[in-house]
């Protein structure tokens, strides 16, 4: 009977989540980078735990308790303020952290977000992130053109 549980133990954590998506600052290496891990502690539980991990190795490397959420609503925008400042927006939760000193700056106004660089969120069972399109550019033709 022992041995049967020990073999259905794999199976009970077979349907959990636990992974992570990373946004790379510097394309060029991996040094600097800013990471969302979702995890899921047992399959039975709905919420998904996230945290955030700011690395610019190898000065500072620092992980963030993020709030948890169901799995079907995570969403973790990502926007940067310039200057290696970079803020995260998970919800109704903002943090703010600069990512040369791994240090958490104070939440910005709500206005101040910065521009939008991308989206962390849950693909079935894994974090993914996607990249912000691109705005549109203004269109140049005739209509400013007066003869």
């Amino acid at each position: 009977m022992r041995r049967f549980w020990i073999l259905l133990t794999p199976l009970l954590l077979a349907g959990c989540i636990k992974g992570s998506a990373s946004y790379y600052i510097d394309d060029a290496s991996n040094d600097h980078v800013i990471t969302v891990r979702a995890e899921q502690e047992y399959f039975w539980k709905k919420d998904i735990t996230l945290t955030l991990v700011a690395s610019h190795m190898p000065e500072c490397q620092r992980v963030f308790p993020m709030t948890s959420m169901p799995a079907d609503e995570v969403s973790v925008e990502l926007f940067s303020n310039g200057d290696d400042v970079y803020t995260v927006r998970s919800g109704t939760e903002v943090m703010q952290v600069d990512t040369l000193g791994c240090a958490l700056l104070a939440e910005p106004a709500p206005k101040a977000l910065g521009q939008p660089v991308g989206t962390f969120f849950l693909d079935e069972k894994t974090m993914t992130f996607e990249k912000a399109t691109a705005p549109p550019a203004p269109a140049t033709g005739a209509a400013g053109a007066s003869g």
